[in-house]
Parts: C-alpha cells; structure tokens; sequence
C-alpha cells in the first residue's frame, strides 16, 4: 500500500490544470477574505494592514489561489506561505499563481507538523487535511501553535454520516493488492466497484462524486491509506484540546437542531450547542465535511461579526443583490443549497428593499436610513434577513470592498 506522500505525488489532489487559471477561479469555503473577516475578525479586520497566512497541506493550491487572487483584487496585501508534503501538488500550485501573476508567497515542502518554524500567523488555512495524518490531535496541536494571539483558523475534515459506504471500501481495498503500484491498485479498485451489488451503501449514496470526476478523486475517496472522519462534537474536542474552540460552521444553519423539528417543538433547554449541532448532524445524515471557522478558546466567542452592530458592512456571497430582492419580493422564498441537498426559507417580502441596498459597501445604518425605517421596525427584518442569508452562509459582514467573489 502506497504512503500518504506517495499517493500525492502520483495523483495530486484536487486534479487541476494550471491553464485553466486563464478562464476561471475556484471559489468556496474557507478562506474567502470577506468569510475570514466575517467570522474571525468580527467583520473589521483592517485592510490596510497586511495578512499573515498559511495554507498549510496546500494541495494544488485551491484555497491558496482563491486567497492571494481576492486578496489582490482588493488591493489588500498579504504575506502568504504554503506548505504541502507532495512536490509534485507544490508544482502544480506554483504554476497556478505564476499563470495569475500571484506574488507574495513562499512555497515550502514540508509537513503542516513544523507550521510553527514559520509562523505566527493571523490566518491559517488547513482543508482535507488533518483527517489524513498518523496523529490528527498533533496536527490541531501544531496549527495552534502558529497562530497568532488574535488570529483564526479556517478548516475542512471529513465527517461520518454523509460519506456511507466509503470506510468499508476503504478497508476492503486496503488489505487487498499490498504490493501493487498506485496506478494498478486504481485499475483494480475501479474493477471491484463496478461489480459491487446494487444495494451496497456506497452505490446508494447519491452525495458522493469525486470517484467520477478524476483518477485522483477516485483515489482519494476510495484508496486514501490514512483517513478518518469526525462527528462535530469529535471536532470540538480536538479544537479544545488544542487551546482552540470552535467560532461557527460556514453555514451554522446546517447544524440548527430546531430547524430539522417539526413546527412548535424545540430542543430541550439547556442543551449544550455542540451536542445540539451533533444531534443536527445525526439526524440529516447527509453531511460529507465540516468546514468551521475556530479562534484560540480566549477570543473564539467574540471573533464572529455582530449583525446587531450597525457599523457592520453587509455582503452577499456569491449572489447578485438585485435578483436576489426581486425574488424575494415575488416569492418571499429563498433557495438555498448545501451539503446533502437544497431547502427553502421564507423571507419576508418586505425585506426584499434592504437586500436590494446590499453592495460591500453601505453599513446596516446607512441602509436603515435609506429605507427610512425606525430602529425597531429594520432591526425585526434585518434579524430575518440575518437568520435566513447569514445562517446559511450567504450573508458576512466585512469591511468595504473586502469582495466574496472574483471580480
């Protein structure tokens, strides 16, 4: 059976092509600069004052490019260092910024456990990563240990429920083929999947595609030597072992405990919220990864913006304001998609006028005061707006001109 390290110089993972970096940037959770701000710095970090950041166990340098291309699209400066053990992921991640122009960055290879010879740092990326390492409490550790007082990490690992049916075939596949390459236990594996019956819980788990979409996906999925997932609770756990503590999942909706009650039952008072939010994670069983934001354990409760703070400035991410209003005002409904499906939330119709104003750039008093509304009144619709939009991820509070998108 290949190594970790192995696995990756062979097939690097994501499977990118630095030319596509000509036609399209990848987005997505964490580590877009308005996300970071919005949950790590309540929504003020200074854009003036340049970021400190690590990508640690890089890849090919997806949240890495998105980071440093936003970044500099703001005009905002940021002192980047990525660190990957595969040489052959580092290549393809350096070409990537070299195809943008991208500066700024220091390329190391190396293991994300000596993190803290680079650091501090105000930011830290760690995605798909530590769920891979021998140790996964000693990778926690030593991203805690580059941190900066004041800063936060951003974070992806695998979680249980949502990926059924892969532990088995990862086990299965593990104690067959020992001695073959990288290359023939793919062939080999894509064999035995194709003749497993209908009603395995792999082949009726419709939430899973990365076996479809590259060698290296499939790979990764199904042949990974080192992987295991955690529940949120486990998550927590290991954060606090670190020194750390959990800020919020990206989309903190997901794990709302009431919204998956029928209406007029709640969750028992007193509950402590992470056991909540596992409770959640148990019952919609469709959950693949937990990407979170956390802080050290002393500031991780005030890291997050305050919608109630009306200096805050209000983005959208990734939707257009101006549709997104004349859809609500027409439907007062609002389509949302996550991980494991798509829901809808009502939205008052009268706040499809407060979304319209949403541009990065006016604060929530300045929209008040266009809509000319008394404090009362905008703070009841803006709390709906800020349940439904930010609750799933779609609304973040940052400073002007921080961009959610690539522009």
């Amino acid at each position: 059976m290949s190594t970790v390290k192995e696995q990756y110089e062979v097939y690097p993972y994501p499977a990118r092509d630095p030319k596509d970096e000509r036609k399209r940037l990848i987005t997505g959770s964490p580590s877009l600069p308005a996300e970071i701000d919005h949950f790590l710095f309540e929504g003020r970090y200074d854009p003036a004052q340049p970021m400190r950041a690590l990508f640690a166990g890089g890849g090919t340098g997806d949240g890495l490019i998105q980071f440093a291309a936003l970044m500099a699209a703001a005009g905002r400066a940021a002192e980047i260092t990525y660190i990957d053990l595969s040489k052959a992921a580092r290549g393809i991640a350096e070409a990537r910024a070299k195809m943008r122009g991208l500066t700024g960055i220091t390329f190391v290879t190396g293991s994300l456990l000596e993190a803290g010879d680079h650091g501090p740092f105000d930011y830290i990326d760690c995605c798909g990563v530590l769920h891979h390492l021998p140790d996964p409490q000693a990778g926690f550790d030593a991203l805690a240990g580059a941190l900066a007082p004041d800063g936060g990490i951003g974070l992806m690992v695998y979680a249980p429920y949502g990926r059924a049916g892969v532990y088995p075939l990862q086990e299965a596949f593990g104690a067959l083929w020992p001695g073959a390459t990288p290359s023939e236990r793919l062939a080999l594996a894509r064999q035995v999947l194709a003749r497993l019956p209908e009603g395995h819980l792999f082949k009726r788990n419709p939430h899973l595609v990365d076996h479809h979409q590259s060698d290296a996906g499939f790979y990764d999925l199904l042949l990974h030597s080192q992987d295991r997932p955690f529940t949120l609770p486990e998550l927590s756990t290991a954060l606090q072992a670190a020194g750390l503590a959990l800020v919020s999942p990206t989309q903190p909706a997901l794990y709302n405990l009431n919204r998956l009650l029928p209406e007029g039952v709640e969750a028992p008072e007193g509950l402590d919220p992470v056991v909540a939010m596992g409770l959640a994670e148990k019952l919609r069983g469709t959950i693949k990864t937990h990407i979170v934001y956390a802080a050290s354990a002393a500031r991780a409760s005030a890291a997050r913006a305050r919608p109630g703070d009306r200096n805050n400035v209000p983005h959208l991410k990734g939707l257009p304001a101006a549709a997104l209003a004349r859809h609500v005002a027409a439907n007062g409904r609002v389509p949302i998609s996550h991980d494991g499906g798509k829901t809808t939330e009502a939205l008052p119709k009268q706040t499809a006028p407060l979304i319209a104003q949403i541009d990065g750039k006016r604060s929530l008093a300045q929209i008040a005061a266009a809509a000319r509304m008394d404090p009362m009144a905008f703070g009841q619709l803006w709390a709906r707006v800020d349940d439904v939009l930010g609750g799933w991820g779609l609304l973040l509070y940052s400073r002007p001109e921080t961009g959610t998108t690539h522009r």
